[in-house]
C-alpha cells in the first residue's frame, strides 16, 4: 500500500510541484465551515443565556406583590415584552371609564388575558427558572398577579354580574349596556374594586415595560 504524505513538495521536469492530500483539503473545507458555525453558536448561546441587563426595581400593588428587584436576562425581557403587549392591547392596562366601557366586555378581555399569561409562563423552560433568579422572580410575579390580583375580583363579581345582566337583557332594547349596568344593585362596590384591579394592572404593565425596554 502506498502512503501519500499530506503535503508533498518536489522538483520535476515541469518545475516545483506541490501536491496536497485530498484528506487535508477535505479537512480544511470542513473546518472552514464547522469552526465559524461553532463560534456563531457559542456567541448566540452566551448572549442568550448569560447576557444580563441593568437591575430593575419596581413596586407592584396588584396581588400584594410589593417591591420587586431583578436583573433580567434576554429570556426575561422577551417574556416581559409579551406579557406587557397582552396587557396594553386589552381592557387591562388601559384606564377603565365606567361611562364608556361595558363591564362584561372587560371581563371577556380579562378572561383571555388570564389564559394568555398562563400559557406564556408555562412555556418558560423549567431549567431556566431553576438556574436564573430573575426568571424565577418574573414567573412568581406573573403567577401572583393572576392568582391574587385578577382571580379574587372575578370570583367575587363576574358570575353574579353576568347573571344579573342576563336577567335584564330586555332592557338593552331601549338602553345602552352602560346605562343598564349602572342599575346593578352593587354597582359602586363593583366599580370601585374593578378600578383598583385596573390600576394594579397598569402599574404591573409599567414594571414590565421597564424590564423589557429599560424604561425608567
Amino acid at each position: 500500500m502506498v502512503e501519500w504524505p499530506l503535503v508533498h513538495l518536489a522538483w520535476t521536469n515541469e518545475g516545483l510541484v506541490l501536491k496536497v492530500s485530498p484528506w487535508l483539503v477535505g479537512a480544511a473545507v470542513v473546518l472552514g465551515i464547522v469552526i465559524p458555525l461553532a463560534v456563531r453558536w457559542a456567541r448566540g448561546y452566551w448572549t442568550r443565556w448569560f447576557t444580563k441587563y441593568d437591575v430593575v426595581e419596581a413596586d407592584i400593588s396588584l396581588g400584594h406583590i410589593g417591591h420587586v428587584r431583578l436583573q433580567p436576562n434576554n429570556q426575561d425581557i422577551q417574556i416581559a415584552h409579551k406579557i406587557w403587549t397582552e396587557l396594553v392591547t386589552r381592557k387591562a392596562a388601559i384606564p377603565i371609564d365606567p361611562e364608556q366601557d361595558v363591564i362584561t366586555e372587560v371581563y371577556d378581555s380579562w378572561y383571555v388575558l388570564f389564559g394568555r399569561v398562563r400559557d406564556l409562563i408555562a412555556g418558560i423552560p423549567a431549567d431556566l427558572i431553576r438556574r436564573d433568579e430573575s426568571t424565577k422572580q418574573l414567573v412568581r410575579v406573573a403567577a401572583q398577579t393572576l392568582n391574587e390580583g385578577l382571580r379574587p375580583h372575578l370570583t367575587r363579581w363576574q358570575a353574579e354580574f353576568r347573571n344579573w345582566m342576563k336577567q335584564h337583557e330586555s332592557e338593552l332594547k331601549e338602553k345602552s349596556p352602560q346605562q343598564v349596568q349602572k342599575a346593578f344593585p352593587q354597582y359602586q362596590a363593583l366599580i370601585s374594586d374593578l378600578r383598583q384591579v385596573n390600576e394594579g394592572l397598569i402599574g404591573y404593565a409599567a414594571a414590565l415595560e421597564r424590564i423589557a425596554r429599560g424604561v425608567t
